[in-house]
C-alpha cells in the first residue's frame, strides 16, 4: 500500500539515494552537486519534505522550497502572493509512468493551501519534456522564462 507522509531525519539517506537514481536520466538537470544532503536538511528543518512509500520503500519525494532567488523573480502575479514553490520531485524509475508524480504534486498543492499560500509557482528546465508533460495536466500558466543555476528555465504559476 502506498502512502504519503512527512519525511524524517531517518529517511535522509534513502531520499538522497532516490535523488541519485535521477542522475543521467533524459532531461534531468540534476548533478552530484544538486540536490545533496544540504537540500534534504534544509527541507527537513522546515517540515517541508514529503515522501511516498510503498511498504517500507521510499518511491517518491517532493519538497516545498523556500528559495529567495525564485521568489524574487519578476514573473509571479502580485495578487497571487504569497506563492509557494514545489521542488525536487523525484520518482523511483521503477515506479514512473504510474501517476505518482501527479499524486505528489496534488499533495504538495494541498499542503501549500493549508499553509495559506495563494499560488503555486515552480521552475522547469526548458529541456525537461517529461516534467513539462506531467505539469501540463494541471493547467499551470507559463508566466516567463529565466536563467537560474546555470539552467534555462520556464516559470509556471497556478492559483491555489
Amino acid at each position: 500500500m502506498r502512502k504519503i507522509e512527512h519525511a524524517t531525519r531517518a529517511d535522509a539517506e534513502e531520499i538522497l539515494a532516490l535523488y541519485r537514481t535521477q542522475l543521467g536520466r533524459q532531461y534531468c538537470p540534476w548533478t552530484e552537486e544538486y540536490p545533496t544532503m544540504d537540500e534534504i536538511d534544509f527541507d527537513l528543518g522546515r517540515d517541508s519534505l514529503f515522501i511516498m512509500r510503498e511498504g517500507e520503500k521510499i518511491i517518491a519525494a517532493i519538497s516545498i522550497d523556500d528559495d529567495e532567488q525564485v521568489n524574487e523573480l519578476p514573473h509571479w502575479t502580485n495578487e497571487l502572493q504569497p506563492g509557494g514553490e514545489l521542488s525536487r520531485l523525484a520518482v523511483d524509475p521503477e515506479f514512473q509512468s504510474q501517476g505518482i508524480a501527479k499524486e505528489m504534486i496534488n499533495y504538495g498543492m494541498k499542503t501549500l493551501k493549508e499553509r495559506d499560500f495563494k499560488s503555486l509557482h515552480f521552475l522547469v528546465n526548458r529541456h525537461n519534456l517529461k516534467a513539462m508533460k506531467s505539469y501540463a495536466a494541471f493547467g499551470f500558466n507559463k508566466v516567463g522564462e529565466c536563467e537560474l543555476y546555470d539552467q534555462p528555465m520556464f516559470c509556471y504559476e497556478m492559483k491555489l
